[in-house]
């Protein structure tokens, strides 16, 4: 086979890329939205969103996350009823809505790319908000706990949750153009006579 052939062949995936991209955007946002009804999930996004000048009036109290926050796993009475005074649940279960709704909007391209060109621009913005945690977060680094591998470039846990979020924005632009252009097309096409 011939680098030509399979050059050839390759340019020819993009129709399958771009529904991959699609299908991949669609189950992460619903899964991941859908975890927001969760209180370890709702735990987890505390220091974002309280440490965010975007969203930190959410809570009624940003500022005392840190005393308050639970291990992955771990149940603490008295940090869950601190949560709750904060309004970390009733937040987390909004959010994962908004969420869930940009997935089901991208998936519904095949029948309303319009609505799907929506979802993707939105997918877009929130992927550009999300990735402003690593400059308002401190959690987004390793912290200063004896060892010379802190701060920056060093991204603890939450800030590689955070940079994936670069991947997301690509593709959620990549599925913008793909829908906005399958949205033209339709709008292009003759009304059929009745």
């Amino acid at each position: 086979m011939s680098l030509q052939r399979v050059l050839q062949w390759a340019a020819d995936t993009d129709r399958i890329g771009y529904a991959v991209t699609r299908l991949g955007l669609v189950v992460v946002l619903v899964w991941i939205g859908g975890l927001k009804v969760t209180r370890y999930e709702a735990d987890g996004i505390v220091p974002f969103v309280a440490n965010s000048p975007l969203m930190s009036f959410f809570y009624s109290d940003p500022g005392g996350y840190a005393e308050h926050m639970n291990p992955e796993g771990a149940v603490n009475t008295e940090n869950r009823a601190w949560h709750e005074r904060n309004g970390t649940y009733p937040f987390a279960w909004a959010l994962g809505s908004v969420i869930v709704a940009y997935g089901v909007m991208i998936a519904l391209n095949p029948w309303f790319p319009t609505v799907a060109t929506l979802g993707s621009f939105l997918v877009f913005v929130m992927s550009l908000t999300t990735l402003s945690f690593l400059v308002t977060t401190p959690e987004s680094w390793v912290p200063n706990l004896g060892d010379t591998t802190h701060g920056f470039p060093y991204l603890s846990g939450r800030g590689r949750l955070v940079i994936k979020d670069a991947i997301m924005m690509g593709a959620a632009l990549a599925t913008m153009a793909d829908s906005a252009k399958a949205a033209l097309k339709r709008s292009a096409e003759p009304i059929p006579a009745e």
